[in-house]
C-alpha cells in the first residue's frame, strides 16, 4: 500500500504525515510538497518526497500510481482557483487509477462563501469516477488558539458570530480521521460530516480564557462588515476578510454545529476538548 499526502508541509498536512508514520512504514507514505528544503525531516525519517505544485499540472502528471491511496488537502490560495487546482489532482488520480482519493471539504451545513470551492470540488471528484471519500471537515480550535497572544492583550475576543456555536475539533483530531480512512477499509464513496463532540459558544470560549489565565476576557460581538473591518485593518486582503466574516455569520446561524459523531467514531476516542486546545496553546 502506498499513501500520498498532498500539502505535506502545512498545517494539517504535518499532522498526517506524523500520525501515519505511527501505522505504516516510512517508504509506503509520499509527501507532496512545493518546497523540498521544508520536507528535511520527512526525507531523514525515510518518507519518500515528491515536488508539485497545485498551480502547475504538469508537475502531478506521473506522481500517482495505480492503486495508491491519496489525500487531497484542500488549497489556500484563494485568489488563484482552488477548484481548479483541485482538479489538476484529481484528473492526475483518475488517470493513474489510484484507489481511493480522500478530499479535505467543509461541513455540508456551510452555506458561507468558503464552501463554494469544496461544494465544486466535491462535484469534480464525484464525477471523476474515482473512489472518493469527502472528509467535510469543521473549524479547528487552532484557528481561534493561535490567536491567543492578541486576545490576551486586549483583554478581548471579537467576533461576527452572536450567540453562535461551532462543533470546533483540533487540528490532531481531523487528521487522525484521514490516517483512519487511508489506512482502513470501505470507506470508498462515503462521506463524513466531521466535527468536535461539544459545542461551543465564544461568551464560553472567553470565559474558559480568563479562568485559565486569571484575567477578565469578555466577548465582544460586532456586526459582519465591522469583521470584515477589522481584519482587513489587521492585513488580511479584503476579499479574504469578507470571506472568514461570512464563516462568522454562518456560525450565527449554527451551521458550524456537527453532531454526527463521524470524528470520534472514525478516530476510536473522543475529540480534544475546547479547554484542552486552549491549555496547549497557552503553554500551561
Amino acid at each position: 500500500m502506498s499513501i500520498v499526502v498532498t500539502g505535506a508541509t502545512g498545517h494539517l498536512g504535518r499532522h498526517v504525515v506524523r500520525q501515519l508514520l505511527e501505522k505504516v512504514p516510512a517508504d509506503q507514505v509520499t509527501a507532496v510538497v512545493r518546497d523540498r528544503d521544508r520536507a528535511a525531516d520527512y526525507a531523514a525519517r525515510g518518507v519518500r518526497l515528491a515536488v508539485a505544485d497545485y498551480n502547475a499540472p504538469e508537475t502531478f502528471g506521473s506522481l500517482f500510481k495505480a492503486g495508491d491511496r491519496v489525500l487531497l488537502i484542500s488549497g489556500n490560495e484563494f485568489d488563484k482557483g482552488r477548484v481548479q487546482q483541485h482538479t489538476t489532482v484529481i484528473d492526475a488520480a483518475g488517470k493513474a487509477g489510484v484507489a481511493l482519493l480522500a478530499y479535505t471539504s467543509a461541513p455540508s451545513s456551510l452555506t458561507a462563501a468558503l464552501a463554494d470551492d469544496h461544494r465544486a470540488t466535491e462535484k469534480v471528484l464525484v464525477g471523476s469516477g474515482v473512489p472518493y471519500v469527502l472528509l467535510r471537515n469543521g473549524w479547528y480550535h487552532e484557528n481561534y488558539t493561535e490567536r491567543l497572544p492578541q486576545v490576551l492583550e486586549h483583554g478581548a475576543v471579537v467576533q461576527a458570530a452572536g450567540e453562535g456555536r461551532l462543533s470546533s475539533a483540533s487540528r490532531a483530531d481531523y487528521a487522525a480521521a484521514a490516517v483512519a480512512v487511508l489506512t482502513g477499509e470501505g470507506h470508498e464513496n462515503r462521506s463524513y460530516e466531521l466535527g468536535g463532540d461539544e459545542a461551543w459558544s465564544f461568551a464560553e470560549y472567553a470565559a474558559e480564557l480568563s479562568r485559565q489565565t486569571g484575567k477578565e476576557i469578555t466577548y465582544n460581538p460586532v456586526s459582519t462588515e465591522a469583521y470584515t473591518g477589522i481584519l482587513a485593518a489587521a492585513g488580511l486582503p479584503g476579499p479574504l476578510a469578507a470571506v472568514l466574516a461570512g464563516v462568522d455569520a454562518a456560525i450565527e446561524k449554527g451551521e458550524l454545529v456537527v453532531s454526527t459523531g463521524d470524528l470520534a467514531r472514525l478516530t476510536g476516542r473522543p475529540t480534544t476538548p475546547l479547554a484542552d486546545a486552549v491549555t496547549t496553546a497557552l503553554g500551561n
